[in-house]
């Protein structure tokens, strides 16, 4: 990570950084193939699953222009070589604000300067751990749900432009009690 990236305050992070929506963009989905098929490259048999997840893969949804990556690695996976392999993709990995071990989040598409162009998030948890899926493909197949969804983070995110942790959490209850019916409708669709 930049060190200037690193300097900034909370507040100009926040500042730097805003929360942003965007209209659906077809382009998303062929960031997400790129970076798997980089991603897979260099991790290759540690990969039990690559999924694109979030509202970038939720056709017509708005969202932050932020391709969420899901990653889940076999058992055996080490840790340390997941990061080695991910930071060589040019992503970041904050070790100091992490817990040891699996799951991990990297990030990529971030400057002192602001957002890149292509901004991912990579979320890496052991099999089975996935409910963003679930809560994908409810998205996917339910219209109602998925306007409720995006009038949801249009209101979160005027009310929370300049505080992600605040957007991200006030989503949080919606996300659980539709991934809880999704994981009932679609039971075992995701079992290892």
């Amino acid at each position: 990570m930049d060190e200037r990236l690193k300097a900034l305050t909370p507040e100009e992070r926040a500042s730097l950084f805003p929360v942003m929506l965007r209209a659906h963009d077809p382009l998303w989905r062929e960031w997400y193939a790129e970076e798997a098929e980089h991603l897979g490259l260099l991790l290759g048999e540690n990969i039990h699953r690559m999924s694109h997840i979030g509202s970038t893969a939720v056709e017509g949804l708005v969202a932050k222009p932020t391709v969420d990556i899901l990653l889940e690695v076999e058992e055996h996976c080490d840790a340390d070589t997941v990061i080695r392999a991910v930071e060589q993709a040019g992503y970041f990995f904050d070790a100091e604000t992490s817990p040891p071990g699996i799951p991990m989040m990297f990030m990529k598409g971030y400057t002192a300067d602001g957002y890149e162009e292509r901004v991912f998030h990579l979320h890496v948890r052991p099999i089975g751990h996935n409910d963003e899926l679930y809560f994908r493909d409810y998205l996917r197949e339910h219209p109602v749900v998925c306007k409720e969804y995006a009038r949801l983070k249009k209101r979160l995110a005027k009310a929370y432009k300049n505080d992600r942790e605040a957007y991200t959490d006030n989503k949080s209850a919606f996300i659980k009690h539709h991934t809880e019916a999704a994981k009932k409708l679609y039971q075992g669709r995701y079992n290892p």
